[in-house]
């Protein structure tokens, strides 16, 4: 199925070169629709991801969220499905698709936490653009209920099969 991912930087070259790290759009890329495969999304899908760093997702978080501090990534569905339930998507018919939603990912929190973690931040990449997909797609994991087991059984088995062993 022809999904149509967006991935945008507002970092300069200067700034990635201070991180140390660039992340490869094609990663996000291919973990998004890794995902959407995994989760048997049954029509052409658009997500749009935009790559900034701390003080950029905390803007957005204040914006969005009324949640003045950085996080690591901000997803923002425009469909309201249920994990596994995609009934009634509202389909793009320009596009040709179904527009999902958009993502937020900090540069600066997936090499914090990569090293934290003691994983690669090609790993902490692709793990948090299958955790936004699935918020995308009406997992949360807002409280200790089963779907936030749902959930993280998701990410765990599509990292599994995007070659990831958790860590």
């Amino acid at each position: 199925m022809r999904h149509k991912i967006f991935v945008r930087s507002s970092l300069s070259a200067e700034r990635e070169r201070a991180l140390g790290y660039r992340i490869d759009p094609r990663d996000i890329r291919d973990a998004v629709s890794f995902t959407l495969e995994a989760e048997d999304v049954p029509f052409p899908c658009e997500v749009a991801v935009i790559i900034t760093d701390d003080g950029g997702i905390r803007e957005i978080n204040r914006a969005q969220r009324g949640i003045d501090e950085p996080t690591d990534v901000l997803s923002f569905p425009l469909q309201d499905f249920s994990p596994g339930q995609y009934g009634g998507a509202e389909y793009d018919i320009a596009a040709k698709r179904v527009p999902l939603g958009d993502v937020a990912l900090s540069a600066e929190r997936v090499i914090a936490q990569a090293a934290e973690y003691g994983n690669t931040p090609s790993r902490e990449v692709n793990y948090l653009t299958v955790h936004s997909t699935l918020h995308l797609l009406g997992y949360d994991h807002a409280d200790g209920s089963e779907q936030k087991r749902q959930m993280r059984a998701r990410e765990k088995e599509i990292m599994r099969r995007l070659g990831y062993e958790e860590t």
